[in-house]
């Protein structure tokens, strides 16, 4: 059986080029690609796919993977929320369809449960002017459509969850948005955040804009020791424990407030309807903790003021 030609496979499977790659540290990076047929209509908070060969290099110290033959001359493929910068040079706000290229805020997985992941371990060996495949049709209903320009927004993400958040941050800023924006990231590390720099400087320079990093594996999360201890703060924490209002600055009600939820699926907790009853999942989720004090979730035809995104 002869060998596949990798560079002839490349050559019909990719339609991108990576035009910026910023490493955050070992496991997180920002990659920005142009489309080779420019960038499709889109809205702030929708997501698309990134793929690459099998035959692609994996990082190192991933699980090993074992590939079916059928597969090494496939695409590995997932679905991404399209970041942004935010700014451009001059700290004018940026829609998405100002920047002529994707952003993407990706974090390395290096070992799964039931299979060795597929698709990170290769975007992490990706380089300015790398190739790739990016789905041409952006698509998701997460989007800013139901705020309104007086309505407080109150971002929440664990993570890369950020990366919607970050467009639509963007889109706000450029409408002038008059309510308040909250916007809250939990992440483990504070070299986990890819975006603070560009965050503080938003936060100096519209007075309705916060933003709240929480960790969790700091020092002063883990050490009870530690001058500062704090605990684990997860998002639900963070919620009942009334800082979304102080933070915020204003009341924190379902008829002035939306919510967009993005990250971990146990933070997020999406319940489902089971024999007329709506069932939460456990532990409990934000999705649980916001319909007990009066939000209610999207769900088909009954638009909510929770929004959360559900591509996985």
């Amino acid at each position: 059986m002869n060998s596949p030609n990798f560079a002839d496979l490349r050559r019909q499977h990719y339609n991108a080029t990576v035009t910026l790659r910023r490493l955050v540290n070992d496991e997180l990076v920002i990659l920005r690609v142009r489309p080779d047929g420019g960038v499709p209509t889109y809205e702030a908070g929708q997501y698309t796919t990134l793929g690459l060969g099998y035959w692609e290099p994996r990082a190192s110290g991933c699980d090993a993977e074992h590939l079916a033959e059928a597969l090494k001359t496939k695409l590995a493929q997932r679905a991404y929320s399209i970041s942004s910068p935010i700014l451009d040079e001059h700290d004018r706000p940026l829609r998405v369809q100002e920047l002529g290229e994707l952003e993407f805020y990706v974090v390395l997985i290096r070992h799964a449960e039931d299979h060795a992941p597929a698709l990170t371990p290769r975007l992490f060996g990706l380089e300015v002017g790398s190739r790739l495949f990016v789905g041409p049709h952006p698509k998701g209903r997460y989007t800013l459509a139901p705020v309104e320009p007086d309505d407080h927004v109150i971002l929440l993400a664990t993570g890369t969850g950020e990366a919607p958040h970050n467009a639509m941050l963007g889109e706000l800023l450029a409408r002038g948005h008059r309510g308040r924006i909250l916007n809250v990231v939990s992440v483990r590390n504070e070299c986990d955040l890819g975006y603070l720099p560009t965050q503080r400087r938003v936060e100096s320079l519209w007075p309705n804009y916060r933003y709240m990093p929480i960790t969790t594996r700091e020092p002063h999360n883990v050490d009870p020791a530690h001058p500062e201890f704090a605990g684990k703060v997860r998002l639900q924490d963070f919620i009942t424990s009334g800082r979304v209002a102080e933070s915020l600055g204003q009341p924190f009600e379902p008829r002035t407030c939306h919510v967009f939820l993005c990250g971990n699926p146990a933070m997020v907790g999406i319940p489902k309807e089971e024999h007329g009853q709506r069932v939460y999942p456990q532990p409990t989720g934000v999705i649980e903790l916001l319909e007990r004090v009066g939000f209610h979730a999207d769900r088909p035809g009954q638009p909510g003021n929770i929004h959360f995104e559900k591509y996985w």
